[in-house]
């Protein structure tokens, strides 16, 4: 009899698990927007009220649609999401607790008894919910460039309805102000047309930072992930899809790639946050909370390396340009978001081979077999890294040496120059007078803004191994070779052809934006005009000065050029043209007269 009550239960389970599991679902996107109202608008006592009874209907629904899950999948369901669930509804019944019996109830959960926490069990609920729901990128019946454009494009258009809201703002924002400033976050760039620190409000520069958050790393690759985590399993056809988006060979690699990709942001951007909040002034906060946002606003916009600050000034401001070590962390932190996930992968596994040949060096052993760890393209981009900032940091000293660097001393001088030639490379904080630089400098910042960072980064730009392969193509030449090698390997054609379409395509885009922007803003000057496309493209936000008082029809020329750099016009163009099949026939070849 119990075995026959158990059957039926899991009969009637099943059928009807899947309508509770759509209500839970529908419940907790409405749920989001009630969040999003919530911090968005001011409410009477009895409108927070009804927020708060729906809140917990949400936590209550999804409460029960995970257990209901346990039942159906009771073999199926990986540890570490076993681990999540069980925090996770383990925090939320400590929270709903903490309310029920009220403030003054237990004084050691008293601090539970806020809102807000209510509202984080919200986005919780939302996560684990949304990722229980089927996504499949081949019914889109869209190519994965078109995915990955359409997904900015959506993002960027939420962000800017999002900082529209009242309480974003302290004193309001057009739609074209607010279209420009989430462009500039989602596409990581920094260029501001009002200032983040004064004109927004903690929600609004909390938008910010999840746009810039979601931009850094792409929305596909979170919402992909977390489907896959909870799941234990995706499609042919989206592994696929994800593939071809994040440039990978191997179609079993996907989701581990993504988890490394997820595991490496937000690792570095936590100890970054840490060692950021450990070098701050105590006495240029107010409070805890103000110092800990600084902290983690920071860490996030540079490891992205979106170059937005709360600060008026940017890091130039009273009380934080001396601050040295601060500098040296918010370097660290765009140099590692600037090389680029593979490479960053590729550095972890060198060093535990590094590591385990000198182990067993010093206990005697010889290796008889040096495998080829560091591949090409993380040798490519380490070099020619280094060599930018190498040289852009020596350029940068003797230029500035008398000028923006006076107020500098010692090793000051040479964190400043070096902050001012690594933050051109799509970082977009400064530590000097922007406006003060020598014309030589700015020059400079010119080649170094337009190379930008490394492949698949945070970074803008044309890239280090685009600029790598121009340079040893034109050395190639010059020594009469037909192809291009270095380091006893060969650069495929098909990747020099790319480089140097990526090159013409950026110098089309940039001179278009030039001339616009020289039509609607006939009394800026070029140079500083230049130097406004220049930065957009690469994504970079270093500015002269005139962002903010460009037209209304300038700044929509920079957000078309800031968008394009973001997803590249190389991609833009993949996702406009039909694929063409390849066909089983050539051409006789000639050769054309270029020099």
């Amino acid at each position: 009899m119990p075995n026959f009550n158990l059957e039926r239960f899991l009969f009637f389970s099943k059928k009807y698990s899947y309508v509770l599991f759509q209500i839970a679902f529908v419940t907790s996107v409405l749920g989001m927007f009630l969040f999003i109202a919530d911090f968005g608008f001011d409410k009477s006592e009895r409108i927070q009220k009804l927020f708060n009874s729906y809140y917990f209907v949400v936590i209550a629904l999804g409460i029960v649609a995970t257990m209901l899950r346990y039942i159906e999948r009771l073999k199926k369901i990986n540890r570490s999401v076993i681990i999540f669930d069980v925090v996770t509804i383990l925090a939320t019944l400590i929270i709903l607790y903490a309310h029920f019996l009220g403030e003054d109830a237990h004084k050691h959960i008293s601090f539970l008894y806020d809102d807000n926490w209510v509202k984080f069990a919200i986005i919780l609920t939302f996560i684990r919910e949304f990722s229980e729901q089927n996504i499949n990128y081949k019914s889109t019946r869209l190519n994965p460039a078109q995915l990955f454009i359409i997904s900015f494009f959506s993002i960027i258009l939420l962000g800017a309805l999002l900082l529209m809201l009242p309480n974003a703002t302290h004193q309001g924002i057009s739609f074209l102000d607010a279209l420009f400033t989430s462009t500039s976050a989602v596409c990581v760039t920094g260029l501001i047309v009002v200032d983040t620190g004064s004109y927004f409000t903690t929600f609004g520069q909390s938008i910010i930072l999840f746009l810039i958050q979601t931009g850094g790393i792409g929305i596909l690759t979170i919402a992909s992930y977390f489907s896959y985590f909870f799941k234990g399993g995706a499609t042919y056809e989206n592994q696929l899809t994800l593939s071809d988006m994040t440039g990978l060979n191997k179609l079993g690699e996907v989701f581990s790639t993504l988890k490394k990709i997820l595991v490496i942001t937000f690792s570095i951007e936590f100890f970054a946050a840490v060692l950021i909040y450990s070098s701050l002034d105590k006495n240029l906060f107010n409070s805890f909370f103000e110092r800990f946002f600084f902290s983690m606003f920071h860490s996030v916009s540079a490891f992205c390396n979106a170059g937005f600050s709360t600060l008026t000034n940017s890091l130039y401001e009273t009380g934080f340009r001396y601050n040295y070590m601060l500098q040296g962390i918010i370097i660290a932190a765009f140099v590692l978001g600037g090389l680029g996930f593979p490479i960053v992968v590729n550095i972890i596994k060198y060093l535990k081979y590094f590591i385990t040949r000198k182990v067993f060096y010093i206990v005697g052993k010889k290796q008889t077999h040096k495998p080829w760890v560091l591949n090409l393209n993380s040798r490519i981009t380490l070099v020619t890294t280094t060599v930018l900032t190498v040289v852009g940091t020596v350029l940068f000293y003797i230029n500035e040496y008398n000028n923006t660097l006076t107020e500098h001393k010692g090793v000051g001088k040479f964190i400043t120059a070096l902050f001012g030639a690594a933050t051109p490379r799509t970082a977009g904080f400064n530590t000097v007078d922007m406006t003060a630089l020598h014309f030589s400098t700015v020059m400079l910042l010119f080649l170094l803004m337009w190379i930008g960072a490394s492949p698949a980064s945070t970074g803008g730009g044309i890239k280090t191994n685009t600029f790598a392969i121009a340079t040893l193509n034109f050395l190639s030449l010059a020594r009469g070779k037909s192809k291009i090698e270095v380091f006893r390997r060969e650069i495929a054609d098909v990747s020099v052809r790319r480089a140097f379409a990526v090159i013409s395509l950026s110098l089309l885009v940039i001179g278009v934006g030039i001339i616009l922007i020289s039509i609607f803003d006939s009394k800026k000057s070029l140079l500083n005009i230049a130097f406004e496309c220049f930065s957009a493209y690469s994504t970079v936000g270093l500015s002269l000065g005139i962002t903010a008082s460009l037209s209304p029809l300038s700044k929509l020329t920079i957000i078309v050029v800031m968008f394009i750099g973001r997803v590249s016009m190389l991609t833009l163009l993949i996702a406009v043209f039909k694929k063409v099949k390849q066909k089983n026939y050539k051409y006789s070849v000639e050769e054309l007269t270029i020099n």
